[in-house]
């Protein structure tokens, strides 16, 4: 039995989000039989965005007003310009995105995912990859940067682009398995250090 089995996973997005980076986690995921929800600001659909256009259109399971973060194991932020620029405007989702940094629990962002973390003061320190544009805001956020497929940090999980996802969802679900992480926000790790001056 894989040690995530069982597990609840929330993927947090909108309209806007990167096809891939919602469908192949949680598809990964559900394989290996977490029990994943689609958590929006809405109900209903949302659409997906892919290759420069509007995609198909994914069910939502529950609204941010109604999702519990303590009845999740972790938290997943995918990408698309457009769904993580939504959500960090939206005072529910940071709350609800907060309350997974608070508590410790795993959270895996990838490309655009992470600027809705900047909202939430727990980068300070932390080392991160993204999507290159974002560099510069995840920096001004008091965050590392580094350019590689993945980086684990405390429970931190982030990848650059769709061609990292499978590396993001083996990491993320190692985090997972392991369960929350005490964070020392704003305290570089040993490990964060060492990631830091690898050569990338």
């Amino acid at each position: 039995m894989h040690p995530i089995k069982g597990k609840k996973i929330a993927i947090l997005a909108t309209d806007g989000v990167e096809y891939s980076e919602l469908t192949k986690p949680k598809e990964i995921l559900e394989d290996y039989e977490a029990i994943v929800d689609i958590v929006s600001l809405k109900q209903g659909t949302i659409r997906t965005w892919k290759d420069k256009d509007w995609n198909d259109e994914i069910m939502v399971d529950v609204t941010v007003p109604h999702a519990q973060a303590e009845e999740y194991d972790a938290l997943v932020l995918p990408g698309g310009v457009i769904n993580p620029d939504i959500l960090r405007t939206s005072e529910a989702a940071v709350h609800f995105v907060s309350q997974f940094v608070d508590s410790g629990k795993p959270i895996g962002a990838i490309c655009h995912g992470p600027w809705t973390l900047v909202e939430t003061n727990i980068l300070e320190g932390r080392v991160v990859t993204s999507w290159p544009s974002l560099k510069t805001d995840l920096i001004n956020a008091g965050a590392k940067w580094v350019d590689q497929e993945v980086v684990a940090d405390q429970g931190l999980v982030t990848s650059r682009k769709p061609a990292d996802i499978p590396a993001f969802c083996k990491k993320l679900m190692e985090e997972i398995a392991e369960g929350p992480h005490r964070r020392t926000i704003g305290v570089p790790t040993d490990k964060a250090e060492h990631l830091h001056r690898s050569p990338h």
